[in-house]
């Protein structure tokens, strides 16, 4: 008998006055959950025929949003996700190397804090289980910055059977070494996540939980019995693979029929014109298994709630980092196969092409491919519309925001003694209560040169040395007819509004930074 029943017995036994302890902080919990270079359809319920039936339960009783963004990119993701700022404003403008400027510095500044700094001090408990990536060298780890409890990776991609090289894990603020056996990374992520939440859960204050997840980024691995699951099931190919996904999209109010699809990307072969159909099965099977194994430690987070019987208090969030990657690494052991422990792939451009069905470009760019992300949210007890689609545009950035109204914490003014930023994000609750909120104000993009501006339904979008661009997302969210030349007032004005926000972000010309990025490279 915990103490609490306890002293209610003996209260009851001795026929004393009742009386209540202090009840249990009926704040909700908070689980956000991320995935890693996952294309916006390649869940079951955005579209897939990958099985994710945990994600899936999650949006059949919560929210699905259809048109959130990220930024494109692992790290600045990972900052504006974790801080409510465009990830200039919190240091992070491009990786996790100092380009000698202090909006790309490579790390959180102190001009940011992090939703574990902003409920931490509201009384929840705060823990992380994944990868970091926005800061490798102390005093920039998660512990550093407001979480009580941390397990991951703090670097970017690394095998998921054993350590990279270079690559550095830890254990709450010290280096861990994983075992030379059994490992693998989703699922030891998911293991401490797990713990956590019995931990925490247990307890009578709330708690925040952040789980990043790796999956399905490169290198393509996966466990053998997750891979047989999808063997020979992408034999029909790209081509087809986005047509079947597109008419599940349809038939599900995603996208728009009128939209159809964006062309095969011009660097992608015809299916028919492919040399090596089983290799390319494999690359895609695996990479499917990543993802099934994921939804599968989703499940398991999900069963430790239910569990403890605070499911339904619970608000979850489920999100990618970017768009699919078209990256093309092969850098495993000669001879090795694809998804064993000595391979080292990725799975390509033109599976990425289908991993962002039906829109255009990939990871790195900000045209939609490259930045439109699920949203799952689900809370029995805060969100009045279950199983519904909602077309608001949002951002990342509106996760701190509403992190911070649903908690009723205080966004600082200052932390630590230095002035902090005001947050960019608009909170989703009014959407959770009423299905909608008003129009939201400009969304902006900027990495490696590529830019965006999101207007209500308009966007400019301009790929690295080229020209703006305009679409009618309404209309056309696969950005194949180009407003500009017939709207260049319009334009105008929307540029003026890109750079009046890159000034006071510090966007800094990306012709500047080459040079380093490309002697540093990243993952």
């Amino acid at each position: 008998m915990d103490r609490r029943n306890f002293l209610r017995h003996i209260a009851g036994a001795v026929g004393a006055a009742p009386f209540t302890l202090a009840a249990k902080d009926p704040r909700p919990n908070i689980v956000l959950m991320m995935a890693d270079d996952m294309g916006f359809s390649d869940i079951g319920c955005y579209g897939s025929e990958i099985a994710t039936p945990n994600l899936d339960q999650l949006g059949r009783n919560g929210l699905r949003f259809t048109q959130f963004y990220n930024m494109a990119r692992c790290c600045p993701t990972r900052a504006a996700l974790l801080t409510g700022l465009y990830p200039h404003e919190a240091g992070v403008g491009h990786m996790v190397f100092d380009h000698g400027y202090p909006s790309y510095q490579g790390f959180l500044n102190d001009k940011c804090v992090t939703i574990a700094e902003v409920l931490k001090p509201a009384g929840y408990h705060t823990a992380m289980a994944g990868k970091w990536h926005v800061g490798e060298d102390r005093p920039h780890w998660p512990t550093d910055r407001g979480f009580e409890k941390y397990f991951g990776l703090i670097n970017g991609a690394s095998s998921y059977f054993q350590l990279d090289e270079g690559r550095t894990m830890a254990m709450d603020d010290q280096p861990f070494t994983p075992p030379a056996k059994g490992f693998y990374m989703t699922d030891a992520f998911t293991d401490k996540a797990v713990e956590f939440v019995d931990t925490f859960g247990r307890q009578d204050q709330p708690f925040f939980l952040y789980l990043a997840f790796t999956s399905p980024h490169w290198p393509l691995h996966a466990r053998p019995e997750d891979i047989a699951k999808y063997r020979g099931k992408y034999k029909e190919g790209w081509d087809k693979l986005r047509e079947r996904r597109l008419r599940n999209m349809q038939e599900m109010g995603l996208v728009k029929k009128s939209w159809g699809i964006s062309p095969r990307d011009e660097k992608a072969p015809s299916w028919e014109d492919e040399k090596d159909k089983d290799q390319r099965d494999l690359a895609m099977s695996v990479y499917a298994a990543q993802i099934d194994r994921m939804d599968q430690n989703i499940g398991r987070v999900v069963g430790k709630l239910k569990e403890l019987g605070i499911m339904d208090n619970t608000l979850i969030l489920f999100l990618a980092d970017n768009g699919g990657c078209a990256e093309e690494v092969h850098r495993g052991k000669e001879g090795a196969e694809t998804g064993t422990a000595n391979s080292y792939d990725s799975y390509g451009l033109p599976w990425a092409n289908a991993s962002n069905t039906p829109f255009r470009t990939f990871k790195h760019w900000v045209h939609e491919g490259g930045i439109s992300t699920p949203l799952i949210a689900h809370w029995p007890k805060g969100i009045a519309a279950k199983g519904k689609l909602n077309h608001d545009p949002g951002h990342l950035v509106d996760v701190m925001a509403t992190c911070v109204e649903v908690s009723k914490a205080n966004y600082p003014s200052t932390f630590g003694g230095k002035q902090i930023q005001a947050m960019d994000g608009e909170s989703l609750l009014p959407i959770f209560k009423t299905g909608k909120r008003p129009e939201r104000k400009p969304i902006f993009w900027e990495h490696e040169g590529n830019r965006a501006v999101r207007q209500g339904k308009w966007k400019i979008v301009s790929k690295f040395r080229g020209g703006w661009e305009l679409y009618d997302i309404e209309a056309d969210r696969n950005e194949l007819t180009n407003l500009a030349a017939k709207q260049m007032d319009r334009v105008k004005k929307m540029v003026d509004l890109y750079d009046a926000w890159a000034t006071r972000a510090g966007v800094v010309s990306y012709e500047k930074l080459i040079p380093a990025a490309k002697k540093k490279g990243s993952a």
